[in-house]
């Protein structure tokens, strides 16, 4: 037992490190885009399956609420949340169609859409970012392994890729991701950390 802790906390460890050199410019872009929307009073819509989903409310929730430090609250909104609207749309439409429709009920071009997907081939995710691209809003998506089908759609502006082949590792880093994202668009848009 103690060896598969080892194992699983230096592989943190080594896949943090290689991090190091592949995701600061993505990060970088991400905030840009992110906090331009913002400023204009744009939102975030996020989506997400399963552990993807708990991270995208885990990031709608430090943005409307607050990270590390007092602002005020940022427009953002996981498409996960509403089970009436997500069994409605899997039931009279399919389940391949529950983001797609939010985000052609809710998102504007102004918007930006963040898309994670540990596989980047969930076809929910994929027509959630064909729709988002057909509205002109902006997408950002946190793949993993080789980025999947994700990472070629039309509309991604900024893939930030995860390229290790175990979930738990690509879950582990894309909620690392989405907290380095508050902290650089808390300093972008309060000049607070």
């Amino acid at each position: 037992m103690q060896k598969l802790i080892e194992k699983a906390l230096l592989d943190g460890i080594e896949l943090r490190q290689q991090s190091l050199e592949t995701l600061t410019e993505p990060l970088l872009e991400a905030t840009k885009i992110l906090t331009a929307s913002l400023r204009k009073g744009g939102k975030i819509l996020l989506c997400g399956n399963g552990g993807s989903a708990a991270d995208a409310q885990h990031f709608a929730g430090e943005l409307v609420n607050r990270f590390e430090v007092d602002r005020p609250g940022l427009a953002a909104f996981a498409l996960t949340n509403d089970a009436s609207v997500i069994t409605s749309i899997a039931n009279d439409i399919e389940f391949d169609a529950v983001y797609s429709r939010q985000v052609e009920a809710l998102g504007r071009n102004v918007d930006v859409l963040i898309a994670i997907s540990t596989s980047g081939h969930s076809t929910n995710i994929i027509r959630a970012v064909k729709a988002a691209h057909l509205i002109g809003m902006p997408v950002i998506v946190l793949t993993g392994k080789d980025g999947g089908e994700l990472k070629d759609c039309a509309g991604v502006m900024v893939n930030i890729q995860i390229s290790h082949p175990s979930t738990p590792r690509i879950q582990e880093m894309h909620i690392t991701c989405l907290h380095i994202l508050c902290t650089l668009i808390d300093e972008e848009m309060f000049g607070k950390n």
